[in-house]
This record gives structure tokens, C-alpha cells and sequence, in this order.
């Protein structure tokens, strides 16, 4: 697994670690801290609208 920057929505800190191996900023954001007011993100990309629904099995879904 490549390391790559952590960002806990939940905390100001962002942890670095190693640079990707791949070239510009990765992220990974904890699904804990997405999904905390509850099983739907609404994301604004671009001018479209989507929805991030984690489902009882703990699986994700996107839709436009």
C-alpha cells in the first residue's frame, strides 16, 4: 500500500507520511467522519450532483 496523507474530519491535524508514488497529493479521508451525521453524503463535483450511500452491509454507493 502506497503511504499517503491522512485527514480526519473529525481533527484539525493532518498526519503526513511518505510521498506517493505516483505523482501529485493523494488523501485518504476516514468514512467514519464522512458518514457521522448519518448514511448519506451529498457531493457537489463540478456543477453535478451526487449522493455517497453506505449501505447496511458497509459497501458504497454513488449516484448522479
Amino acid at each position: 500500500m502506497t503511504a499517503m496523507n491522512t485527514i480526519n474530519l473529525s481533527q484539525p491535524i493532518i498526519r503526513s507520511s511518505l510521498k506517493p508514488a505516483i505523482s501529485g497529493l493523494n488523501t485518504w479521508i476516514d468514512s467514519d467522519s464522512l458518514f457521522k451525521n448519518g448514511d448519506v453524503v451529498l457531493i457537489l463535483h463540478k456543477g453535478e450532483q451526487y449522493s455517497l450511500r453506505r449501505t447496511r452491509n458497509g459497501k458504497l454507493i454513488l449516484n448522479k
